[in-house]
């Protein structure tokens, strides 16, 4: 009778052990928080070695993993958001151009979260459409100092954000009270210009002593628009702090997938509506507590349309097999650090303001090489930039005998069919080695890879440029008009060279 009375007695102990362990092993879904900037170079964030002054930012990749090589696939804000959203490239969901907008039947990261039991809001900047392919829990605006106030944050600025604090409290409130997961996609409208929300930022910097790029001519003006520039971004690593000291506020940190990335360039020459790196390279910063060790870093190759994939894995799903991207859990966990062997890039010029008639590129990298395809190089490239003061201050430069001004005004308006970089000898792709017969092998297996990967995305090069009004908000007719509308006396004498 004792024995049996001891087994009864284990038997009942090893229930309850069991029930505690399936009860430790019912995953709770994460909380997912995407933070992403607006024209943001991303060398010139802190903790990527820039100076600007990014404290919040700095603080968060302490806490978790740095990627050092992240890229989305196009410079600009439309074509870049909807691939981020769909996990798709550009020429795939049709939304290739600048002010773009999905196929119908394109499917979204909002589809594919929702099943899976999530509220999927998107605070901020839009520039995504339809609203069908997209249909977030939208809301922005509202009154940063309020809700700055409320966070009791040691700065409170002075200009309301585009991102709705407000809102974003109540979406936290409300999933923590209903135990109901989130996928938050808070989207800045900084540092893109006008530079006018970082004036409080501004006394932190010192014009004089900043360094510029080497692809920049050193001119009082630039000093001046490369400050504001900066101080646009720490406005940016506020916003980012606010976000940070809610998830806190509201005791979600533990369970909660945080990210944020750059966008792609600033709207200085050579980086936005460009495909070198400072164009379409991105910081990418995952805080993910248990599962990213902190203050960890990779030199994986990733791209912004492996963020879908990856946000839905992390949620429990499997991946869309349309997908292009893939996910980055592997890489997070630190189980590799090799994620993919090439990315991928795609400007398409038509369409831009003041732009020229097109100027299609397309580029691939690897870790070591990059390859730029200027698929019109008899076109000259112009746009909004001609019309600075600052630029205007470049070309003054170089009229008064600035060789080095002269070469920057020359490089910016005018391209060679192939580019072809060293960026680990050559980060700034100064030195174009397509001339070069010693790497006359690595040209030729770029351009494959590149061939191949157009193909597979149905993109016909200067083709797909030329149709780009007919993927664009308004219409292909409309469109047209709008763009000749962009034309000044001077830009007209430009478009293309003479045959």
């Amino acid at each position: 009778m004792k024995t049996k009375s001891i087994q009864l007695i284990a038997c009942l102990a090893w229930c309850i052990f069991s029930s505690s362990l399936q009860a430790d092993d019912e995953t709770v879904p994460p909380n997912l928080v995407f933070i992403i900037a607006d024209d943001c170079t991303f060398s010139d964030i802190g903790c990527y070695g820039g100076q600007a002054l990014t404290p919040n930012i700095d603080a968060l990749a302490e806490q978790g993993m740095r990627m050092m090589q992240c890229f989305q696939a196009a410079p600009m804000c439309s074509p870049t958001r909807h691939s981020l959203y769909t996990g798709q490239y550009p020429v795939k969901t049709g939304a290739y151009p600048n002010h773009t907008f999905a196929r119908d039947d394109v499917k979204s990261i909002v589809h594919y979260l929702q099943p899976l039991g999530y509220r999927v809001a998107l605070s901020g900047k839009t520039h995504i459409g339809p609203e069908s392919v997209f249909p977030f829990e939208y809301s922005k605006g509202g009154n940063a100092k309020k809700r700055q106030a409320k966070l009791d944050q040691a700065v409170v600025a002075s200009e309301p954000s585009v991102i709705n604090m407000g809102a974003i409290d109540n979406l936290m409130t409300e999933c923590s009270e209903t135990k109901k997961p989130f996928a938050l996609f808070a989207c800045s409208n900084e540092p893109h210009e006008p530079w006018n929300k970082g004036k409080r930022f501004r006394p932190q910097y010192d014009s004089a002593a900043l360094k510029l790029r080497p692809y920049m001519v050193d001119t009082p003006s630039t000093r001046t628009a490369y400050r504001d520039y900066l101080a646009e971004i720490s406005f940016f690593d506020s916003e980012v702090g606010q976000i940070l000291s809610m998830i806190d506020q509201h005791d979600l940190a533990d369970n909660t997938l945080v990210m944020v990335v750059s966008e792609q360039g600033n709207s200085f020459p050579f980086a936005k509506w460009s495909c070198y790196d400072a164009g379409l390279q991105s910081i990418m910063i995952v805080r993910w507590p248990g599962q990213v060790s902190a203050g960890s870093e990779t030199d994986a190759l990733v791209e912004y349309v492996d963020v879908c994939p990856t946000f839905v894995e992390a949620a429990g799903g499997t991946p869309a097999a349309i997908i292009d991207g893939k996910s980055l859990l592997p890489v997070l966990r630190g189980e590799t650090d090799h994620h993919k062997d090439h990315v991928f890039g795609i400007q398409t010029t038509r369409g831009i303001f003041n732009g020229p008639r097109d100027y299609p590129i397309r580029s691939v990298r690897n870790e070591r090489f990059k390859l730029i395809r200027n698929l019109d190089p008899d076109a000259t490239f112009h746009n909004t930039i001609n019309g600075k003061a600052w630029f205007r201050s470049w070309e003054a430069s170089a009229e008064g005998g600035n060789e080095h001004a002269q070469s920057i005004i020359e490089r910016f308006a005018t391209r060679p069919a192939f580019e072809l970089y060293d960026v680990q000898a050559d980060p700034h792709e100064l030195n174009n080695l397509a001339g070069d017969a010693d790497y006359a092998a690595v040209l030729s297996e770029l351009a494959e890879t590149l061939a191949a990967w157009m193909q597979s995305q149905g993109d016909l090069g200067l083709e797909t440029e030329m149709q780009a009004f007919e993927h664009m908000h308004g219409g292909n007719q409309e469109y047209k008009e709008w763009a000749n509308a962009q034309k000044t006396p001077n830009q007209s004498k430009r478009g293309r060279k003479q045959k």
